[in-house]
């Protein structure tokens, strides 16, 4: 069992190393895209590809405020994007009620795959 405790924990270790590796090469990429004004770019053999994405992200004040129901907010517990989505598409909450409960904030997904 020490070997295999041993073994998570290095690769725990290698795992966060791994992460921070990617998202320091992840932001140099798509601060290269943005500085040439591209959203497409070919490197070698692989094609890089940045694939701009809206998210909302609740304020939970002014959306337990916004809220027709307290059971409504027992279901949500906190805001939780794809939950409050669902409730919407279903037409339990609209999105006119939901208006100033969120800020909207611009992503930016990067995809590069070999050709």
């Amino acid at each position: 069992m020490n070997d295999k405790v041993r073994s998570y924990y290095r690769l725990k270790k290698k795992q966060k190393e791994l992460e921070q590796e990617l998202a320091g090469l992840r932001e140099e990429i798509l601060a290269h895209c943005a500085e040439n004004g591209t959203t497409t770019l070919e490197v070698g053999s692989y094609a890089v590809k940045v694939v701009p994405h809206r998210r909302k992200e609740y304020d939970e004040t002014k959306l337990f405020e916004a809220l027709p129901d307290l059971e409504l907010w027992r279901l949500l517990s906190s805001p939780d994007t794809a939950k409050i989505a669902q409730l919407v598409k279903l037409g339990v909450l609209s999105e006119e009620r939901l208006k100033d409960t969120y800020t909207v904030k611009d992503v930016a997904y990067l995809q590069v795959e070999r050709k």
